[in-house]
């Protein structure tokens, strides 16, 4: 490999080479670039949505939505990735928290930890997944492509209020309607009254 200079990967390589190029226009290409995979770099999302560079929170909230632009989930492993450098990260749950939402116009408007904002619907569908052993909801709503938000307490307990009765798969549900799409949460009979 005579002449080849290897870089290691690091987050100020990434930070640098994803800089360079998007410039500032928005979400980068991700899906245009298949650069090759060049190891494992210490970065965990934390299930809160808390980001961290080698057991340290990122303290600068500009690099967490650089590198949350650049995030692509392939096979159920979560990669950074620029047009040079492909590197795997730890994701806890979800890469995203929807820290918020507003009912505008019977819509569900989502705003992410950082800054990615989507309305459910048929393109970001909400989901609810039951822990096993003790029931507890884990909702999620799609951000982007196969990337999902989990929907933090205090806007879940927020969505339960605003939930509606509905008949689904010849059932009735307790569930949310957004863009005129019923997202079911629990079977009716399921609910405590």
């Amino acid at each position: 490999m005579s002449g080849q200079i290897i870089v290691t990967p690091s987050a100020e390589n990434l930070a640098a080479s994803v800089s360079a190029a998007t410039k500032g226009k928005g979400l980068p290409p991700i899906h245009l670039w298949n650069p090759p995979f060049c190891g494992d770099l210490d970065i965990r999302i934390a299930r809160d949505g808390t980001w961290f560079y080698m057991g340290t929170p990122i303290g600068r909230p500009a690099l967490v939505k650089l590198f949350s632009s650049i995030l692509k989930l392939e096979e159920n492993k979560y990669f950074l990735v620029t047009p040079v450098e492909k590197v795997g990260i730890i994701v806890d749950d979800a890469p995203f928290v929807a820290v918020d939402f507003d009912q505008i116009d019977d819509n569900l408007h989502f705003t992410t930890q950082v800054g990615d904002q989507m309305i459910a619907g048929p393109e970001h569908p909400i989901r609810v997944e039951r822990c096993a052993q003790t029931g507890e909801p884990s909702p999620y709503v799609l951000v982007r492509k196969n990337l999902e938000a989990l929907i933090d307490r205090k806007s879940f307990y927020r969505l339960v209020d605003i939930g509606v009765h509905e008949i689904w798969e010849q059932s009735s549900w307790f569930g949310l309607q957004s863009q005129s799409t019923f997202f079911p949460i629990i079977p009716s009979a399921d609910l405590e009254l």
